[in-house]
């Protein structure tokens, strides 16, 4: 081996007990999660939300206001804001909710019909032996069946999810909490760094820098794509004269922080409301080509210029990550899983770019 070839070093005791007490410190965290999984949830939501506004906070406090007064002002901003969209959207919202449960029978009738119609129209086309049976009693028969499992799978996750999230922690706790966590903010990262081995803290830091940078792009890039997805999305249905286009427009706008799962549950559903509403295709094209420029807007002009390259997490990843932490932890699995997931790839990257300057990936004799 050349004299300027990196040479490994044996493991002493001391890394070995960094590495035992992390071990351990990771099981911990993850059975303190499972076993409390169903009260995190409003403090995990204040962390979010702290985390969210704390630039504003310390703009303000760059220009001389107390970060207390700061995060106060903030935090009563951020909720007139949402009292607002709530007491404007909040009565039409409400209507069209009725409106679907009230009509929910007749859609499902409607799209029996439809589907019945169709499957008549494609035998005559193609032949009586085309369509079977079973495939027809299926597309005709059992969508109530399909209707009700969804609605009950539904019902599940937000029980599940949403059952510790009442009024009280929403009106009350989490507020409260967000105000802590601004207010405390900087002092928290404070003693976080001073918690860091002093061999490894430069490179710790570094690796929280770009997670912190991966998750400010992710978090706030994704929320305004979201906002501006669900306004385009409810005012194109509203515009198109589908009767609950609002509704089924905001849903998919705000479920678009999972990558295209909004826009296709939102298309598929509005589909079916233009079927039930407009028998024929002229309510169905209006519906897709007001997702289609959603969709490509999105694609092209309000990703590029809110995210754009600064976020290393794949779409794959991300969907894979939301569905594990729902599996996992429920509701506050899919909270965490973004920022785990970011984590985990910064951590990935750091070691792959160790093992490619490492003997272990360029020395060429095996010993």
């Amino acid at each position: 081996m050349s004299e300027n070839q990196p040479t490994a070093r044996p493991m002493g005791r001391t890394q070995w007990q960094r590495i035992g007490l992390m071990a351990v410190a990771l099981l911990a965290l993850w059975e303190f999660f499972r076993l409390f999984s169903s009260i995190l949830t409003p403090f995990v939501v204040a962390g979010g939300i702290a985390y969210f506004l704390d630039p504003a906070v310390s703009q303000l406090e760059r220009i001389g206001l107390r970060r207390a007064a700061g995060a106060l002002l903030v935090l009563a901003a951020a909720g007139l804001c949402v009292a607002l969209f709530i007491l404007l959207l909040y009565p039409v919202i409400a209507d069209q909710a009725r409106i679907l449960i009230t009509n929910l029978p007749a859609y499902i009738g409607t799209v029996q019909k439809d589907l019945a119609h169709l499957i008549t129209h494609l035998q005559e086309r193609l032949g009586p032996g085309t369509v079977s049976a079973k495939l027809r009693d299926l597309a005709t028969n059992q969508a109530g069946t399909i209707v009700s499992f969804a609605e009950t799978a539904i019902t599940r996750i937000i029980g599940s999810g949403f059952a510790v999230v009442n009024i009280l922690t929403l009106l009350v706790i989490t507020p409260i909490v967000t105000f802590y966590f601004l207010r405390d903010w900087p002092s928290i990262i404070r003693h976080v760094d001073s918690w860091l081995p002093r061999p490894y803290e430069t490179v710790i830091r570094a690796q929280a820098l770009e997670v912190n940078r991966i998750l400010a792009a992710w978090i706030r890039g994704q929320a305004i794509c979201c906002l501006i997805l669900a306004l385009v999305y409810a005012v194109g249905l509203t515009l198109v004269g589908l009767d609950l286009g609002l509704i089924v427009g905001l849903a998919a706008g705000l479920l678009s922080f999972i990558p295209y799962v909004g826009t296709i549950l939102g298309g598929l559903t509005a589909i079916l409301l233009s079927l039930s509403q407009h028998p024929g295709w002229h309510g169905v094209i209006m519906v897709l080509l007001v997702f289609a420029c959603g969709q490509g807007l999105n694609d092209y002009v309000i990703q590029p210029r809110f995210l754009g390259d600064r976020v290393g997490l794949p779409a794959v990843w991300v969907i894979f990550a939301l569905f594990a932490g729902g599996a996992a932890f429920g509701f506050l699995g899919i909270m965490l899983a973004v920022p785990v997931t970011a984590t985990l790839g910064v951590i990935a990257r750091f070691w792959l770019r160790r093992y490619m300057h490492s003997p272990l990936y360029l020395d060429n004799h095996a010993s």
